[in-house]
């Protein structure tokens, strides 16, 4: 599967790509996943980063039962509670793809079906076929 990234001009100091496209390979569609608790069931409300950490956490934990990993994702929708934790949530996300920044939108929005919950991502991986 050959992945190629386009860089823009400023989307890659927001760790996005305006696009991915990708040859071959096998779709993986990632619902939503957010955080209000911790692997430990800890209350994370209102502490976005941390939110932040375990939802990519998650995400990592679902895309390697369906054997890929994060790096394979070259989309995501992210919903966040206010948009001032957006500088927040790209400061963290470009620490997880060292490699090529997935494409991306994020919103902003009024709540979630948990009120404690301030970051939800949701995206789309590709993988090699084997």
């Amino acid at each position: 599967m050959d992945r190629l990234y386009h860089k823009g001009t400023w989307q890659e100091k927001r760790a996005f790509s305006p696009a991915v496209i990708t040859t071959g390979g096998k779709t993986v569609w990632i619902a939503g996943h957010g955080a209000p608790h911790d692997a430990d069931g800890n209350s994370l409300a209102g502490d976005f980063e941390a939110q932040t950490r375990e939802s990519f956490r998650l995400i990592e934990a679902t895309l390697e039962r369906a054997g890929a990993k994060l790096q394979d994702m070259v989309t995501m929708t992210v919903f966040i509670i206010d948009s001032r934790y957006g500088n927040l949530f790209t400061e963290t996300r470009g620490e997880y793809f060292p490699d090529g920044f997935p494409a991306s939108a994020m919103i902003t929005c009024a709540g979630f079906a948990q009120p404690e919950m301030m970051v939800e991502i949701q995206g789309i991986a590709v993988i090699d076929e084997d």
